[in-house]
């Protein structure tokens, strides 16, 4: 049987940075089963959410979302750079993102 996922898996790598100098307000993520520029293509403007549970309730839930969309590609490798609504924090370097399968151009 297949996934009834409507997202993709991915990771957040950090933010994007030179030498001495990093940007909060782009982060890069490694997307799940993708390894080249050709293939990251295909998510490029697609919504991309951190969802993280929090301590205190709000509207009956403890879980937040932090909602992006996905920018450009990011080297040959298949990492992509995603714009936050609000910066990521850099507590979360290393968690999960979900990639949503919309906006589809297909």
């Amino acid at each position: 049987m297949g996934s009834d996922r409507l997202y993709s898996k991915g990771r957040v790598l950090g933010y994007e940075r030179a030498m001495r100098t990093q940007n909060p307000d782009v982060s890069l993520i490694q997307v799940e089963g993708v390894q080249t520029t050709k293939d990251a293509q295909f998510y490029l403007g697609k919504r991309i959410a951190y969802v993280y549970r929090a301590q205190r309730e709000i509207n009956g839930s403890k879980i937040r979302v932090i909602w992006g969309r996905i920018a450009r590609t990011h080297g040959t490798n298949g990492v992509v750079k995603a714009r936050f609504r609000k910066n990521l924090p850099p507590k979360v370097f290393g968690a999960s993102v979900r990639i949503m399968l919309y906006p589809s151009n297909v």
